[in-house]
């Protein structure tokens, strides 16, 4: 994240969290803040206890690590305030990176048990208010702003199994589309009216069992709940892990009912029409996409094209209809690829996994202008400004700009 002098990223070595500052023309770290852990979540191999990014207002820097809670930083690191959260029921460790909507920083905190959405006071850290989710579990998503022709900003929320609008001065939840994919991992796309999200996770596409049903086919002492021991002939330990939410020892109704969803959710990239109240499933959705779909990394709107990259596949399609342009293997640079295609000067930059940082043609039927190899895994998005184009590997950050090489310390 950027000042007109400074970038800022969140970093971890061995236990310690920091928040780094660097100086933008030279690479130069100028302060580094080590952040209080006294606890450590679980997490999954390619996440980590700093995936969350920083936001800035332009002079202040927001951090979040769900290990603490939320922190504030002056440009000279002077710590401005601190609140303290969690601990959180996440499995995965957290992914969701704080915002800032008209004077509010905004961040998801959605969990297996206990997901709501928070806005806090940037001056302060005090909260000015807090909207439950009991409708959603785990989830990775950043928010985006709706700002409607007419009325109030809105705050675009992915969720487990459903896309929520929140009025940002208020957090009332106002419209949501259900039936979408487990755990959301990326960022929403707002175009002018119309919101596009992806979202996939394993599973979907399955019939639905009602918890009665279940009940009578496994509850053998009849105690209205499901065991391990009940499940076991029917059900692995992985299954029952993943959703005994609360763990206690047995699936409930609630955790069935989310099971439920799981089985019978579609993994689709979506067009919604923003605006309405309540449920809008089968008035606002304009379009659904199926196919090789991103797990983690954003799409992509520039130029009147939208852009998708799922482990070396990468596709162009109509923002209008959804329909493909192109879909085609990225040829020398197959593999994983976490972080999300950005773009500047009619070019499209992506980062594989391993490190091969893919140039492209930025049109409908795009190709490969060039690939370059940083040799080291990449699992973040680039980030561009002012010409530069900067890329955080494992262990360094990059910055490359047209015009040579200044040295760095």
């Amino acid at each position: 994240m950027f000042t007109a002098e400074h970038i800022f990223v969140t970093a971890f070595e061995g236990k310690v969290l920091q928040t780094l500052c660097l100086d933008r023309e030279s690479g130069r770290i100028l302060w580094r803040r080590q952040a209080p852990r006294d606890r450590q979540e679980a997490f999954q191999e390619t996440n980590g206890p700093a995936s969350p990014s920083p936001v800035t207002d332009g002079v202040n820097v927001y951090v979040f690590f769900g290990d603490f809670g939320l922190l504030s930083y002056s440009p000279d690191g002077k710590e401005r305030w601190r609140l303290p959260m969690g601990p959180f029921n996440n499995p995965n460790g957290h992914g969701s990176s704080p915002i800032l909507a008209d004077g509010k920083l905004v961040l998801i905190c959605d969990q297996d048990t206990g997901s709501y959405l928070l806005a806090v006071d940037p001056a302060s850290g005090r909260a000015i208010w807090k909207t439950m989710r009991p409708e959603c579990t785990r989830g990775y998503a950043t928010p985006a702003v709706y700002r409607p022709k007419s009325g109030p900003a809105e705050l675009i929320v992915p969720g487990s199994f459903e896309l929520a609008s929140y009025a940002v001065e208020t957090g009332q939840k106002l419209w949501w589309v259900s039936g979408l994919a487990w755990q959301p991992k990326t960022v929403p796309i707002v175009d002018h009216d119309r919101i596009v999200v992806n979202g996939w996770e394993i599973g979907g596409g399955g019939k639905a069992v009602a918890f009665a049903e279940a009940l009578a086919v496994y509850d053998k002492d009849q105690d209205g709940k499901l065991s391990r021991s009940e499940m076991a002939a029917s059900r692995n330990a992985e299954w029952f892990a993943d959703n005994d939410l609360n763990h206690d020892g047995y699936i409930d109704e609630r955790e069935w009912g989310f099971y439920q969803a799981l089985n019978t959710a579609d993994n689709c990239l979506i067009a919604i029409r923003g605006g309405g109240r309540g449920d809008v499933t089968k008035s606002h959705v304009l379009w659904r996409y199926r196919k090789a779909l991103p797990n983690t990394s954003s799409p992509l709107l520039y130029q009147g094209v939208i852009y998708l990259v799922r482990d070396g596949i990468f596709t162009s399609l109509n923002p209008d209809n959804g329909e493909i342009f192109k879909q085609g293997r990225l040829t020398g640079a197959l593999g994983r690829y976490w972080s999300s295609p950005v773009a500047a000067d009619g070019k499209l930059f992506i980062v594989s996994e391993d490190g091969k940082v893919v140039v492209m043609r930025a049109a409908p039927d795009w190709d490969i202008l060039a690939i370059n190899n940083l040799d080291e895994d990449v699992f973040a998005t680039p980030a561009i400004l002012d010409g530069r184009i900067y890329v955080r590997t494992r262990g360094a950050l990059y910055c490359f700009a047209n015009g040579g090489r200044k040295n760095t310390d």
